[in-house]
């Protein structure tokens, strides 16, 4: 049993850990925002980039680390891998941008909600740009 535990958890452990730092990225974005908007006051705009940076910043840590295990610790390995990274964040930072624009300032959507459904699809775009793009083998 044990040894059949470990074969599927070498099989799917980047999948889980991808799914359970997402959560945790995720978890970073929509609390940031929450304090940002409904805290401070910041606004939509605003407040979804404070939280977009934040997340990546956290993103990025722990995909390196825990998630893809990049051991690359050169300078330039680092700044190529932290450029990708930030790179296609911009792209699905963009796409949550739009999605807060668009359903909560001009349709008046729920935030909160609109949040999470964001999130979703930022997540699974941003899993295949690191695997196929940024800390492929």
């Amino acid at each position: 049993m044990q040894q059949m535990i470990q074969q599927l958890w070498n099989r799917y452990k980047e999948v889980v850990l991808y799914l359970f730092f997402g959560v945790c990225t995720t978890l970073v974005n929509i609390f940031t925002y929450y304090i940002c908007a409904h805290t401070f006051a910041l606004g939509t705009v605003p407040s979804t980039c404070v939280a977009w940076f934040l997340s990546v910043l956290f993103a990025y840590i722990t995909n390196k680390l825990w998630v893809f295990e990049s051991k690359s610790l050169e300078r330039a390995a680092v700044v190529k891998e932290m450029t990708s990274f930030f790179s296609c964040r911009v792209a699905t930072g963009l796409m949550d941008l739009g999605f807060m624009y668009v359903f909560v300032d001009v349709l008046r959507w729920n935030d909160m909600v609109v949040k999470v459904i964001s999130n979703f699809f930022v997540i699974v775009l941003n899993y295949l740009a690191s695997k196929l793009l940024i800390f492929k083998n």
